[in-house]
C-alpha cells in the first residue's frame, strides 16, 4: 500500500468521517523501516538493517590567528567524497575583499558559494561607500546568511581581515553563531590544531612566528585527522594594506620523488612521428560576425 492512500477508505462510514479526506504524508513505511532499523541496532545486529542512518561528515582543518602586525590565515587541501579523497589540492582559503578572506569547512559547494555571494555584496557596499569594507561588515552579512537557512548551509568559516580598528579574527558556524577570537581553529582536524595554538600562541608574535604556528597547526590536523591532507596554505594580511597568498606553503605529502624513482619503459612512450599523418589543411577564420556596432547599449536604473 502507498503511503500517499488513505489507510481508512475500506473503513465504515462512522470512522471515515473522523478522518479527513485527500494524501498522507507522515512517511509511515519510512518510519516503520526506522524504527525495525533502531531494534536491529539495539540488539546487537548486523549488515545493511543493523544501523541507523547517520548524517556525512566533511573533513577539513583551518585555523586563523591575530599577530602584532596583522592576521594569519591557514587551511590544508584535501576535499573529501565520503571516505574517499576527492581532490587533493583544493583551495580552502575565499577571497572576500582585498583586505578581507575567509577559510571554509564544510560542503565544498556551500562555502564557495557562500563567500562568493557575500564578496558580491560587500563590492556592491565598497562601490555605494566609497570606503573600505570592515571585517565586522563580513561577518554580519554571513551570520545573517547563514542563520536564515537554518544550518542547512554547510559552511563553517574563519574570517580574517585588516581594516581601520586593526586586526581581526571572528569565527562562524553553519548555524549563524559568531566570535571574536585572537585565535581560532574549526573543522574536524580543529582539535589537534587547536593544541598547537594552546601551547604556542602569544600576544605579541612577530608575522614570522605567526606562520610558522599557523603551519604546524595544521600539519598537527594533517597527520592526526583523516578528513585533512595534503598540502598546508597559508594567508597573510597586513594592517598596511598588503597581503601574500601562499598556495603549498607546505607540500609534506609531495609524490613526484616517488614517482620520479619509478624507471618506466619506453616502450610505452610514444615518440613524435609515430602515427603517420595522411593529410593537413588549415581554414582562416572569416572576417566578421557581432561586434560592439551591433550591441544596444540602455542605461541601468539606479
Amino acid at each position: 500500500m502507498s503511503e500517499f492512500t488513505n489507510q481508512n477508505q475500506h473503513a465504515p462510514a462512522a470512522a471515515k468521517e473522523e478522518s479527513p479526506s485527500g494524501f498522507s504524508f507522515e512517511n509511515t513505511h519510512r518510519n516503520a523501516m526506522i524504527e525495525q532499523m533502531a531494534k536491529k541496532a539495539s540488539a546487537g545486529g548486523s549488515g545493511p538493517v543493523g544501523y541507523l542512518p547517520q548524517a556525512t561528515k566533511t573533513g577539513t582543518t583551518i585555523v586563523g590567528l591575530v599577530y602584532k602586525g596583522g592576521v594569519v590565515l591557514g587551511a590544508d587541501t584535501r576535499a573529501t567524497g565520503g571516505t574517499e579523497v576527492a581532490d587533493k589540492n583544493c583551495e580552502k582559503i575565499h577571497f572576500l575583499a582585498p583586505n578581507i578572506y575567509c577559510c571554509g569547512a564544510g560542503t565544498a559547494a556551500d562555502t564557495e558559494k557562500t563567500t562568493e555571494l557575500i564578496s558580491s555584496q560587500l563590492e556592491l557596499l565598497r562601490m555605494n561607500t566609497g570606503s573600505q569594507s570592515r571585517v565586522v561588515t563580513a561577518c554580519t552579512m554571513l551570520k545573517r546568511m547563514l542563520f536564515r537557512y537554518q544550518g542547512y548551509v554547510s559552511a563553517a568559516l574563519v574570517l580574517g581581515g585588516c581594516d581601520v580598528n586593526g586586526p581581526h579574527v571572528y569565527q562562524i558556524y553553519p548555524h549563524g553563531s559568531t566570535g571574536k577570537l585572537p585565535y581560532t581553529t574549526m573543522g574536524s582536524g580543529s582539535l589537534a590544531a587547536m593544541s598547537v595554538f594552546e601551547t604556542g600562541w602569544t600576544e605579541d608574535m612577530s608575522e614570522e612566528e605567526g606562520v610558522e604556528l599557523v603551519k604546524r597547526a595544521i600539519l598537527a590536523g594533517v597527520f592526526n585527522d583523516l578528513g585533512s591532507g595534503s598540502n598546508v596554505d597559508t594567508c597573510v594580511i597586513r594592517t598596511d594594506g598588503t597581503m601574500t597568498m601562499n598556495r603549498g606553503a607546505v607540500t609534506p605529502n609531495d609524490v613526484k620523488p616517488f614517482r620520479d624513482a619509478i624507471n618506466r619503459s619506453s616502450k610505452l612512450t610514444m615518440r613524435s612521428g609515430t602515427t603517420a599523418v595522411l593529410k593537413s589543411t588549415f581554414t582562416p577564420a572569416k572576417i566578421g560576425g557581432v561586434s560592439l556596432a551591433d550591441v544596444t547599449v540602455t542605461e541601468m536604473e539606479t
